[in-house]
């Protein structure tokens, strides 16, 4: 099943426009999408594929640490992931057409 796994670390000082260019490039590959330009953080959403959302987690966190490695960002501790499954997603759908 695939997941959207949202992850958000927090650090010491705010993040620039380009470290927030650099890791949307960086998880392009994964379907991903990057923020946390002007925080104390920032984090991304991915697309993993996995047999449930612990799962996802665990191999989205490593899939974005990977994608941080390659940014000048520094690796800041993840203080929140949150994961959606394509059945989640496409329930909420069906509750808004009934």
């Amino acid at each position: 099943m695939k997941f959207s796994v949202s992850i958000h670390v927090e650090g010491d000082r705010e993040v620039t426009l380009e470290e927030v260019v650099e890791l949307a490039d960086a998880v392009a590959g994964l379907n991903g999408i990057a923020s946390g330009y002007g925080t104390m953080g920032y984090g991304a959403q991915i697309v993993v594929e996995a047999d449930g959302s612990d799962e996802a987690v665990d191999k989205a966190i490593q899939q974005f640490t990977q994608a941080v490695e390659k940014t000048s960002l520094p690796l800041w501790p993840v203080t929140r992931a949150e994961t959606m499954s394509e059945d989640d997603d496409y329930g909420d759908l069906d509750s808004e057409l009934q």
